[in-house]
């Protein structure tokens, strides 16, 4: 019955790790933020006439 009551260093280790997946899920947010395109980028593409003019 002691496999209810968990182990200190488990416990620990568990936090190391959500700590970790903290910081890792962060940083990929932040890699995101700083590729993201803004809007008024996008909207500024070539007209869907011009562009199809290149395409024959």
């Amino acid at each position: 019955m002691g496999e209810a009551r968990r182990d200190p260093g488990a416990s620990r280790g568990e936090q190391i790790q959500a700590a970790e997946h903290e910081a890792a899920k962060r940083r990929i947010l932040e890699l995101a933020e700083a590729e993201r395109i803004p809007v008024e980028e996008t909207t500024r593409a070539v007209s869907d006439r011009r562009w199809r003019r290149g395409q024959r």
